[in-house]
Parts: C-alpha cells; sequence; structure tokens
C-alpha cells in the first residue's frame, strides 16, 4: 500500500549570479512500512529533498501526497530525525521522550502510556530518569528516536542521523533503530552518505545524480537465507555485489565524493 509518493519534484535556488537548480523532476513512491535509503554525492540535494517531504520547505515544482492527499506545508504526520539528537540536556530522558507530545498539545493517557511502552519496549525504561549526558551516544540516539516515534508518524525522515557516532557505536545502533522501525511498521526514508549502511538498512536504495538531483536509479535490496538484520546484511555474500553497482553508479560520473 502506497504511503508517500513525490511527483515532479523540482527546486530551484535564486542567488546573486542567477538560478540554480539543485533537484530536478525527481518521482518515486514508499510504501507502508518501508524503508527508503538515500543516497547521492555531497551538496546533490539530498537533505533538500528530505526537507521538501518535510514540509519545511515548498517546491519549485511538483507535487508531494501523504497517503494519497496532497502534502500542503508541514505535517504533524511527518517525523524528523537529524543528525544530533537534540535532546535538552535539563530533561531527563523520560520528560524528553514526552516533549513532542507536550509541544503538539497531544499528551494523554493514552498517549503517554504509548510513549512508556515504547520506552519499555526498547530498553530504555530503567535509564528513564537520568539526563541526556549520563547516557551512551547509541542510548542518546534510541531515546530521540523514541521521542520521534511517541507521536505516532506515518512517516519518519532520517537525515544522518548515525554519522556522528563511531564505527562500533554506529553499526550496534543501526541493528537497534532497524529492529524498531520494522516492530512499529514505520515509513522511512533515511538520507546516508554511507553506501554501506543503505544498503543494510534499505528495502531499496534511490541514487541521485550530482546537482542537479535526478533520480539515477531505484534498486531494491534482497538478503535471503535468515533473519534480515544490518549486520546479518552487512554479512552476506550479496552484500558486496550491492555495493559495487552502487559504488560504479556514483563513481561513473565523478560522483563519490
Amino acid at each position: 500500500m502506497e504511503c508517500l509518493r513525490l511527483e515532479h519534484i523540482g527546486q530551484i535556488y535564486h542567488a546573486h549570479n542567477g538560478e540554480e537548480t539543485a533537484i530536478r523532476d525527481v518521482s518515486f513512491t514508499v510504501e507502508k512500512g518501508e524503508l527508503l535509503s538515500i543516497v547521492g554525492p555531497s551538496g546533490c540535494g539530498k537533505s533538500t529533498l528530505l526537507s521538501i517531504v518535510a514540509g519545511l520547505l515548498p517546491p519549485t515544482s511538483g507535487q508531494v501526497f501523504l497517503g494519497g492527499e496532497p502534502l500542503r506545508g508541514y505535517s504533524p504526520r511527518i517525523g524528523y530525525m537529524l543528525q544530533k539528537d537534540n535532546l535538552l540536556e535539563w530533561l531527563t530522558i523520560y520528560q524528553n521522550t514526552l516533549l513532542g507530545l507536550r509541544i503538539r498539545h497531544t499528551l494523554t493517557p493514552r498517549t503517554r502510556m504509548r510513549a512508556e511502552t515504547l520506552l519499555r519496549t526498547y530498553g530504555l525504561w530503567p535509564f528513564r530518569d537520568r539526563f541526556p549526558s549520563q547516557l551512551s551516544g547509541g542510548m542518546r540516539q534510541r531515546a530521540a528516536l523514541i521521542r520521534t516515534l511517541a507521536v505516532s508518524p506515518d512517516v519518519l525522515l532520517l537525515d544522518e542521523a548515525f554519522s556522528a557516532l563511531d564505527y562500533q557505536t554506529r553499526l550496534e545502533v543501526t541493528d537497534d533503530v532497524y529492529a524498531i522501525l520494522k516492530q512499529e511498521g514505520v515509513t522511512t526514508l533515511m538520507v546516508t552518505h554511507d553506501i554501506p549502511e543503505s544498503i543494510s538498512m534499505g528495502d531499496r536504495v534511490l541514487v541521485l545524480s550530482g546537482r542537479p538531483a535526478v533520480v539515477r536509479e531505484i534498486l531494491p535490496i534482497v538478503f535471503e537465507g535468515g533473519a534480515r538484520t544490518p549486520l546479518f546484511c552487512r554479512e552476506h555474500p550479496a552484500f558486496t555485489g550491492y555495493f559495487q553497482h552502487i559504488w560504479k553508479e556514483l563513481s561513473a560520473h565523478g560522483e563519490t565524493g
């Protein structure tokens, strides 16, 4: 079932030396519960694309549809998680988890119970009274994700959400996050510059060209023979083939920087 659809999205910036096209005629759909990874060269417009989907930036042309309805401006049905966890250091993990609900004026006994269930289910309940500075980087990212999921978004946007973590923590966190997203059935768009990460987490990988960004390819990712986790994917014999395919797609045009 289709959850999100982009039709002919274009974005033009006006600068002192004229117009610059950042995105040109980008179209794709995302199914309910799917995780779509987006890769492309630095500066190609990946984050711009997420800002358009989030309703933070109106496209110059084209339309975004959420659940079949045109998206006009910001929607509370879309959650956005950035590179920094943005947890408030003076609030406990429990208070941070409820923050989005308070801001949206949707904190009720039912939504509070959902937030508490998320904390219990994903291992942060024992740390609910700790402050962010008392948690590891991986636990902070998990807390930030739970805070975002507590408002029950239909679509989650991840913009380089793990790039600030060290390599070992990043591997552990991607396994955690993948399990949570699949368990909760959240439709996800994930921008990353890391090709292995895009493959290990994505149901499909969308490859963008250099600026102006166009869709070069949308590659289905299938790993057979076991319960899928990012770590399982990285160790699977098919992983190298996917990596080489995407690398060649980007490097053929000098776009791996």
